[in-house]
C-alpha cells in the first residue's frame, strides 16, 4: 500500500515582498501569496486529489495557504492540525531585519554563511540543522503514519521546515539541501511505499 505525502511552501507573505528575515514572526499573505496558495490548490485538484488530514505550523501564512488549497479541492472542513514544530527557522536577531541592512552591518560573507549554511546558527537563532531537529522527529511521529496506512496527507509550512524534511526524503546532503529553492505555493508530490521510501516525486511548477 502507497500513500501519498503532499507539500507546499506558503504564498509569498508580506515580509517576503519587502526582503526581510521573517523566521517565527507572525506576517501575512501578500495578495499575491493569496493568488498563489489558490493556483497551489487548482493544481492539486486537476489531479484528483483529496487529503485524508493536513498539517501546518502555528504562522497565520501557512495556515491560510493550507485553507485556501483545501477550499479549492473541495475539503473546506477537513481536519488540520496546526503545530509549532513545522515552523519556519527561527532566524534570531536577524528577524524582522531587512538582507541588505544585515549585510551591512555583519559583513556580505557572514550573513551569507547564515542563510546558507546547514549548521550554523544566525546569534540567537536555528541552523536549518536545528530546524530538522524538530520537524523530522515529527513528521516520523505524527504525519509519517498517515501516509504508511495508505493516506493522502497536506502540509503547508515554510521554506526550512519543508527543506528539512525533502533532505530526509530525498537523501540529500546538509550542502546540497541549502543550495534548494523552493518556490512559494509550488506543490509537491511524494508517492511513498509502505516501507516509507519514496516511489516517486513530481513538482507541480508552471500553469
Amino acid at each position: 500500500m502507497s500513500g501519498t505525502l503532499v507539500l507546499v511552501r506558503h504564498g509569498q507573505s508580506e515580509w517576503n515582498l519587502k526582503n526581510l528575515f521573517t523566521g517565527w514572526r507572525d506576517v501575512d499573505l501578500t495578495e499575491l501569496g493569496h493568488a498563489e496558495a489558490k493556483e497551489a490548490g487548482a493544481k492539486l485538484k486537476a489531479r484528483g486529489l483529496k487529503f485524508d488530514i493536513a498539517f501546518t505550523s502555528s504562522l497565520i501564512r501557512a495556515q491560510k495557504t493550507c485553507q485556501h488549497i483545501l477550499d479549492a479541492v473541495g475539503q473546506s472542513d477537513l481536519e488540520t492540525i496546526r503545530d509549532q514544530a513545522l515552523n519556519e527557522r527561527d532566524y534570531g536577531d536577524l528577524s524582522g531585519l531587512n538582507k541588505d541592512d544585515a549585510r551591512k552591518k555583519w559583513g556580505e560573507e557572514q550573513v551569507h554563511v547564515w542563510r546558507r549554511s546547514y549548521d550554523v546558527p544566525p546569534p540567537g537563532g536555528e541552523s536549518l540543522k536545528d530546524t530538522g531537529a524538530r520537524v523530522w522527529p515529527y513528521y516520523l511521529h505524527d504525519l509519517q503514519p498517515h501516509v504508511l496506512r495508505g493516506g493522502t496527507v497536506l502540509v503547508a509550512a515554510h521554506g526550512n521546515s519543508l527543506r528539512a524534511l525533502i533532505m530526509a526524503l530525498d537523501g540529500k546532503s546538509g550542502e546540497e539541501i541549502v543550495r534548494l529553492e523552493l518556490g512559494t505555493g509550488v506543490p509537491v508530490i511524494y508517492k511513498l511505499n509502505a516501507d516509507s521510501t519514496v516511489a516517486s516525486k513530481e513538482v507541480l511548477e508552471g500553469a
